[in-house]
């Protein structure tokens, strides 16, 4: 197996996997955004291309990172869900978020559910990796009041209504 990594170093072995921005912002888009079909991935915000998607789609199914199945709903479309593998990076997320959001120039729409996850911390993040366990791999779980992904949303939400009144306010 070290024949074909450069080295059996977990970080190098990690990178081997997440070498190229993409394959995260797809598993970040199927854990915050909940995205599960090839076309909502390929609105991203970043602009993945179609065939892209479609290589970083097979090496994350090749690694075991996502599993795809026949959409019951249309016969052309797949599902594509998280394994334990990827729901396991929640955490790394959640500090992907907090290192981008202390050192890099970001906005604050796209960085509140950085804010969010950095402030709810440990609790908060196992408590989505259950969401995201009944949500793709049906597990039993029970959620009381809104699901996390919902939270974070609405965090979101409010923000850009607030700019967007700001901005009617302003006569911009």
């Amino acid at each position: 197996m070290i024949d074909d990594h450069r080295s059996a170093c977990p970080i190098n072995l990690s990178l081997e996997v997440f070498g190229d921005k993409w394959s995260l912002l797809i598993i970040r888009d199927m854990i915050f955004g909940g995205k599960r079909h090839f076309r909502e991935l390929l609105r991203s915000q970043e602009g993945i291309s179609s065939n892209i998607l479609a290589d970083r789609l097979k090496t994350l199914l090749e690694i075991g990172m996502l599993t795809k199945r026949d959409d019951p709903s249309h016969k052309q479309k797949a599902i594509y869900s998280l394994t334990e593998m990827a729901i396991a990076l929640v955490p790394i997320m959640a500090h992907l978020g907090a290192w981008g959001r202390r050192y890099l120039p970001v906005s604050e729409e796209l960085s509140i559910r950085a804010q969010l996850m950095e402030e709810g911390g440990p609790a908060l993040w196992e408590r989505f990796m259950d969401e995201l366990r009944a949500e793709h791999l049906g597990a039993p779980g029970e959620t009381e009041g809104p699901t996390v992904r919902r939270t974070l949303q609405a965090a979101y939400e409010d923000v850009m209504a607030r700019k967007a009144r700001e901005l009617v306010s302003t006569g911009k």
